[in-house]
């Protein structure tokens, strides 16, 4: 990659854009599937109107709903130009049109598919990230490189089927430290019949960490406390071989509706789901074997394959989450057994959300001890009771994990 297109504002060379259609200004991009343009067409008007409050994966997901007649090809050529514009966006010219900008983007991801180390980790840290990141996270070049690839896709293998599941899907690979597939293929599962046999879920690895380090056994009783659509819950639920009982509360309805789909389709029935707004009133009077807070964050941990969220995301969101967090811990503590496992886990990196959460707690409550787990990722360290899961490392998203343990 020469190093003029390492520059401040990258422009792409004119012999590559060719092929550019001009985009009339308030023109629909719902066209004829034979426009070869359709895409760019496509993935411009879903720029245009992603922000902080219509953020790029719904915009991209309702756009990819209502346009008629698109192909598989069109449908990954428009997910891969609206994210790849935002994860390359410090690298733009401010004075391209926004089609434009789209191609340098994914001429971007292209060159950083095949040639990584001609980008300088000067150029990175200067470029990837808002600037006050630095100041909040430990940034690292290797951080920022993981972050700067296309995601891989993660799987979720119902216990004992991985080896089977990668043979009928194919274009898979396992992880070596967790029960978990990545797939590289072109099927959509979400139609295949192992999915619809709950075969498999598609969760990222660190998530599935989670999980793990939670490590609830048959017969325990849980509380999944912050479920969302019940990913976690599901995967307690397999640790637990269906033996047992998980309470799984979020404050969104639509949420836990969307859980009990995935509860059915998994044939996981030892869980009970219950609206919690995260409150002092608690959804349930039941004393807990563990209790999980997968708490709201601002999502760091997810900028690989989220990348327009950091461009929406502020200081001010740290550390207003970072007090809903501590809020949370202290709302939930009082409902785990003597000798009861408490474990915090957020999708971000951020010292606020993570060590400085930890630390608040801990000192709150004596009562609570910290409890030394293994990291799913390099399970030949020594147990700590607190692990910062980077991309780097996982392969993944990035996680934060922190475990206590109620004194007997």
């Amino acid at each position: 990659m020469p190093e003029s297109r390492l520059s401040p504002t990258y422009r792409p060379p004119r012999h590559r854009r060719s092929d550019a259609t001009d985009l009339p200004d308030g023109e629909d991009p719902s066209l004829p599937a034979r426009d070869p343009q359709r895409w760019l067409k496509l993935a411009t008007a879903i720029v245009e109107q992603s922000s902080r409050e219509n953020p790029a994966d719904g915009v991209l997901r309702q756009h990819l709903r209502n346009a008629g007649g698109l192909s598989k090809e069109e449908a990954a050529q428009v997910s891969q130009a609206v994210f790849g514009y935002f994860r390359w966006l410090g690298w733009l010219d401010a004075s391209l049109r926004l089609d434009s900008k789209i191609r340098a983007a994914l001429e971007l991801t292209a060159e950083f598919a095949m040639n990584p180390q001609t980008f300088r980790d000067a150029d990175l840290l200067a470029r990837t990230l808002p600037t006050w990141v630095i100041d909040l996270v430990p940034v690292t070049a290797a951080w920022l490189r993981a972050i700067q690839a296309e995601p891989t896709l993660w799987l979720r293998v119902k216990p004992g089927r991985a080896k089977a599941l990668a043979q009928v899907l194919g274009y898979t690979s396992a992880c070596p430290l967790l029960d978990a597939l990545s797939y590289a293929g072109a099927d959509d599962l979400f139609r295949r019949p192992e999915f619809h046999a709950g075969d498999f879920e598609i969760q990222d690895v660190a998530s599935q960490a989670v999980s793990i380090v939670c490590a609830a056994k048959p017969g325990e009783t849980w509380w999944d406390a912050c479920a969302g659509e019940g990913g976690k819950t599901l995967h307690l639920s397999a640790q637990m071989q269906g033996k047992g009982m998980i309470w799984a509360s979020d404050r969104a309805e639509w949420r836990l509706k969307k859980l009990k789909q995935r509860t059915a389709r998994a044939k996981c029935f030892n869980y009970r789901a219950a609206l919690w707004n995260g409150g002092a009133k608690l959804p349930t009077k039941t004393r807990f074997d563990g209790v999980l807070l997968d708490a709201p964050c601002t999502g760091l941990g997810t900028w690989q394959r989220n990348p327009h969220a950091r461009w929406t995301t502020t200081p001010d969101d740290v550390r207003e989450l970072a007090a809903v967090q501590t809020q949370l811990l202290n709302h939930v503590s009082p409902s785990i057994k003597p000798g009861g496992k408490l474990i915090y886990s957020v999708c971000t990196l951020t010292r606020a959300e993570t060590e400085e959460v930890a630390a608040a707690f801990q000192a709150a409550h004596p009562e609570f001890t910290p409890l030394p787990t293994a990291d799913p990722f390099q399970s030949h360290k020594p147990h700590q009771p607190q692990h910062c899961l980077w991309p780097q490392v996982t392969g993944g998203g990035g996680m934060f994990i922190a475990g206590w343990k109620r004194a007997l």
